[in-house]
């Protein structure tokens, strides 16, 4: 079944409110030494702003998705859009790295809140293979964010200056905001979940769903090995292998690129198979992928033979992620938010833990490969040993 354009539109929206995030990590990179410069502060300073970030976007996500389950999705996502785009244009402004982090956590708390409803509003409306559909169809938009944004910053910094890049994240989502008002909550009503239902109460509640807890922890490990490579892909293709910048960006694209296609394919696939069973399939061949690369890291490590593994390897996520994501939110058809908020949370903490924990690891591909394979192992036993 193809999209009808209402879908593809609602999902265009969703996909640019979800981009926030790749969007406010990604677009200052190039701005670093010159920010640091204006702030009169080390490089190494200005790089705990995407740690700051990361932290309270998770933090952000577990306060907004009760909070949109009791008020209602519109409030919540309009409001946290609403805080990111006045602490980006606060963050032009920023003349100390004090000011800058908190403004970033202003900015990271309110994106939290915005993001974490985009799951809950999905589920609101759809489930199983059209869920899954759908959640495919943001994630191909998606891609393109991490792809672009670094681009968009290197152009703002060479041409205007720094505190461009932050005003045109507060432009960004200030458009956003018109977008959903006009075309999302227009037809996309949602009723809150008044009562006397604390927080925790609907934590506890999503918790207690074993078949789902064990979902979220396949997603979350899933999500490590995209995070291991992110982590270390610099060290591996330009200290190991000795590639310049200009083929470094080349062979990372690549993963994007199959990302895309495997989105594709998998929107295809949803039309014959169940979400379930292509997730399955997917993770088993994440590890056999990642069984090859560490044999290829082992006893044949050329670079041509390491990216073509490590391709498919991170590839295959196009596939796994949609379908974790309507596999997971099928179980909550109330306190979907909630769900939804936990899924987030635990995916940026648990991958950021075990990416931070691998800076420990002796710095070889060997040791950096196991630990992609480790996880992408966990996943499957995880999956395959899932009751219905």
């Amino acid at each position: 079944m193809k999209p009808n354009n209402s879908h593809v539109k609602i999902a265009t929206i969703l996909a640019m409110t979800m981009a926030l995030g790749p969007l406010a990590l990604d677009t200052y990179l190039p701005a670093f030494p010159v920010i640091a410069e204006s702030l009169r502060v080390s490089v190494h300073q200005v790089s705990l702003t995407i740690s700051i970030y990361i932290f309270f976007l998770a933090f952000g996500q577990l306060c907004g998705g009760p909070l949109s389950d009791h008020f209602g999705r519109s409030r919540i996502m309009l409001l946290g859009m609403s805080i990111f785009s006045i602490a980006s244009f606060l963050l032009a402004g920023a003349d100390t790295l004090i000011e800058f982090l908190l403004l970033r956590i202003l900015q990271a708390f309110g994106g939290g809140w915005a993001i974490v409803t985009v799951p809950a509003l999905v589920r609101d409306r759809l489930s199983g293979k059209e869920a899954a559909k759908f959640f495919s169809l943001i994630g191909l938009l998606m891609v393109l964010a991490p792809a672009l944004a670094p681009n968009i910053g290197a152009l703002i910094v060479s041409f205007i200056g720094w505190p461009t890049i932050f005003i045109f994240l507060g432009g960004y989502s200030l458009l956003v905001i018109v977008l959903l008002k006009l075309l999302v909550f227009k037809h996309y009503q949602t009723t809150p979940q008044l009562g006397k239902v604390s927080a925790l109460q609907r934590y506890k509640e999503v918790m207690s769903n074993k078949s789902a807890m064990r979902l979220l922890f396949v997603g979350a490990l899933a999500f490590s090995v995209l995070m291991l490579f992110i982590t270390h892909s610099s060290f591996i293709y330009q200290q190991h292998f000795g590639v310049g910048p200009q083929l470094f960006s080349i062979l990372f694209s690549a993963n994007v690129a199959l990302m895309m296609l495997m989105n594709i394919a998998n929107r295809r696939l949803l039309n014959h198979f169940p979400p379930e069973l292509i997730l399955k399939l997917s993770l088993t061949l994440q590890l056999i992928a990642a069984l090859i690369l560490l044999l290829v890291s082992i006893f044949q490590p050329q670079l041509r033979l390491f990216v073509a593994a490590m391709v498919l390897t991170i590839g295959v996520m196009g596939a796994i992620s949609p379908n974790i994501q309507a596999c997971y939110m099928d179980h909550f058809s109330k306190n979907g938010g909630t769900a939804a908020a936990l899924m987030g949370a635990t995916q940026f903490s648990v991958a950021g833990l075990i990416s931070a924990a691998s800076t420990l690891l002796p710095e070889t591909i060997g040791s950096i490969v196991m630990a992609m394979a480790f996880c992408s192992l966990v996943c499957v036993i995880l999956i395959w040993t899932k009751r219905h």
